[in-house]
């Protein structure tokens, strides 16, 4: 674990500074016009952070391949909510779920090819799907039987929608909350959310190894406050209802 001495005593660098890697992906983070950070991953993790005796928050913008190397190698301290995954939890330390969430299509208005889902879009030899490079909508449409030369691979949020507009894919896989959360930042009228059916996958805070102890600070925080009023006031602000709260609530 990485320290720092102050006064004559060692203690963890985190309780001096945090630095928190983030997505410009709506609701969960956002960079306002005058420069702030928002979302609910933001909120929440300002929170949990100040009541474990964190040292002051800096945020930095990432794109989503670069987050779990960026925890590796020490560039950030901890990251916005990921999907846990054994795979990724073998490289990084997770908090408990902050959220749990289905996956979504992001399709032209009206959605002309009727899609309605990652077996729909393989049963159509013409239609193709965008993804998020390192997300596991990625491996859920490799699953769902669409071949890799039908799947293309963005970088962001934003270039992956872009391709919808454009005519390069017919649909962009992800988190349908996150769908949403861009056409209401952007007031695109040009596309419509389709909502994948299966389970909801839970997401949590992502820290280096070298960091347990934020992991288990930040944990102990969460506990004391997913499902209070509080927080359902902060979730409610970025569009999330009571159900989805209770998904991660009562398992806290």
């Amino acid at each position: 674990m990485t320290m720092q001495r102050t006064q004559g005593q060692t203690q963890p660098a985190w309780r001096e500074r945090v630095t928190f890697a983030y997505l410009e992906e709506p609701p969960f983070c956002r960079r306002e016009a005058d420069g702030q950070v928002a979302g609910c991953d933001v909120e929440l993790a300002r929170h949990v952070l100040a009541a474990a005796g964190a040292g002051p928050v800096d945020f930095v913008m990432a794109e989503f391949a670069d987050l779990l190397p960026g925890l590796v190698d020490g560039r950030w301290t901890m990251t916005t909510g990921l999907f846990i995954t054994a795979e990724r939890a073998r490289q990084v330390a997770f908090s408990r779920p902050v959220w749990a969430l289905p996956d979504g299509l992001l399709v032209a208005a009206g959605n002309p090819k009727r899609l309605t889902g990652y077996g729909s879009i393989a049963r159509d030899a013409k239609a193709r799907l965008g993804v998020i490079e390192g997300q596991i909508q990625h491996d859920a449409a490799r699953a769902g039987g669409i071949p890799p030369e039908r799947i293309v691979v963005y970088a962001t949020q934003g270039e992956a929608a872009e391709g919808v507009g454009q005519g390069e894919v017919e649909a962009y896989a992800s988190v349908a909350m996150a769908h949403r959360g861009y056409l209401a930042k952007t007031g695109a009228s040009a596309f419509a959310v389709v909502d994948v059916a299966g389970p909801a996958r839970a997401g949590g805070f992502a820290f280096s190894r070298a960091n347990d102890g934020l992991a288990q600070a930040v944990d102990a925080a969460l506990a004391g406050f997913l499902g209070t009023p509080a927080h359902r006031a902060l979730m409610a602000r970025h569009g999330f209802g009571a159900a989805e709260v209770d998904r991660i609530a009562t398992a806290s």
